[in-house]
């Protein structure tokens, strides 16, 4: 018993050592909310409040940074979403190219976004069926032939 609780101890204290190196690691504390280039059209302000609560935090520069995306290991994980998230679309930015802005209704329609882990963390990010539905038109709608070129 008594070399199970000292490798108990070690561990944990191995454990507690980890993680407080990697609070000194940089990445993901930069938590930025660049300015507000240029929006979609929305068909709807319906369409663009749905957009907000599913897709906003990953998807525009008015990401709500959360308490935890500070502490490591989580925050890299978050900036690393974000940032590619705002790489292949970003609301905030409808000014440039993105390829998928077509196939946004199609991620929302084949369970792809929200993501899951997101969903874990945002009880308010999940859409009823009818919700669903409604962004999916809306997003075709307001994304579809308007897509930036």
């Amino acid at each position: 018993m008594g070399r199970a609780r000292v490798f108990i101890r070690r561990g944990l204290l191995v454990i507690v050592g980890l993680f407080l190196i990697a609070q000194v690691i940089p990445y993901g504390r930069a938590h930025t909310n660049p300015p507000i280039v240029a929006e979609p059209k929305w068909d709807s302000p319906a369409t663009r409040a749905l957009a907000k609560r599913a897709c906003f935090d990953c998807h525009s520069n008015e990401t709500t940074w959360p308490w935890y995306s500070h502490v490591a290991p989580t925050s890299w994980f978050l900036q690393s979403h974000v940032d590619d998230g705002r790489q292949r679309l970003n609301f905030s930015e409808w000014n440039k190219p993105y390829r998928a802005a077509s196939k946004a209704s199609r991620e929302i329609k084949s369970g792809g976004m929200p993501l899951t882990s997101y969903l874990l963390m945002h009880a308010d990010a999940h859409l009823s069926e009818t919700e669903k539905a409604d962004l999916e038109r809306g997003l075709d709608a307001s994304l579809g032939s308007a897509a930036p070129k």
